[in-house]
Parts: structure tokens; sequence; C-alpha cells
């Protein structure tokens, strides 16, 4: 069977990032974690990780000063209650996190990520909603 698995590339910090996520998203773990033995990627640096999140598979490693995100990729969580949502936009934002407009924010390693309630998605997707982008007007 085909898969499809996202990887981060951070430029220093994978494990950190790591830690910090499977802290933040429930039912999530690091599977393993690879170490630079030294050459391109410092010696303990993070040459592989695989982890998931909510249960889906990831991968990631320490690339480098020359790897950096953009806000053309970004991580959702999709929270249930406000109280979720406000607690994983809190821990995912300090320590030098950006806050953004409209349920984005920038972690402090980078990572793009949306913070949104679930029913927001249900909202926009309900033909009575009209025109979705007064649903986030509202």
């Amino acid at each position: 069977m085909q898969t499809v698995t996202p990887s981060l590339t951070f430029k220093d910090g994978a494990e950190d990032a790591l830690k910090l996520y499977v802290s933040v998203i429930r039912n999530s773990k690091i599977v393993n974690i690879m170490r630079s033995e030294g050459g391109p990627i410092a010696k303990g640096k993070v040459l592989h990780a695989t982890f998931e999140l909510d249960g889906r598979e990831f991968t990631a490693m320490d690339g480098g000063p020359s790897f950096s995100f953009t806000e053309g990729f970004s991580l959702v969580a999709t929270c249930e209650t406000q109280q979720e949502l406000d607690e994983i936009w809190r821990r995912l934002s300090e320590d030098g996190g950006e806050e953004g407009p409209c349920g984005w924010l920038k972690d402090r390693f980078g990572v793009s990520w949306q913070v949104l309630p679930r029913a927001l998605g249900e909202m926009m997707g309900d033909p009575r909603s009209g025109n979705p982008g007064k649903v986030m007007e509202a």
C-alpha cells in the first residue's frame, strides 16, 4: 500500500520541536530518533526522526541554516472545545512564537499552525451558510 508522509526539515531544534508537538497534540508520540555521527549534519543532531501527531505519521530532521519554513505549509489542529483551542494556542505560541490572525500562528521553530474550532469547518461546509467568506467575517 502506498503512503505519503509529511517531512519537516528544521534549521535546528528538531528534537525540541517534536517533544513540544507530542506534548501538545493528543494521541501523539515520538517513534524513533536517529542521531548524526557527524558529517554534513553535526554530531548529535537529528538525522532522521519518526513521530506521530494524532496518530498520523511524520518525519523530521535537522537540516542546517539553509532550511526554513513558510506559511505555504501549515499544520492544522482542529479543536472540539474553546478550552482545548486556547491551551494548544498558548503552548504553541509561547517562548518566541508569533500569533497571527484567523487562527494562524508560527511556533518558535518557524512552523506555521492553524488552530481552529471544528465548528468553523462545519459552518463553512454547510450550504445554509451561503457564502463561506461570510463565515470568516462573523
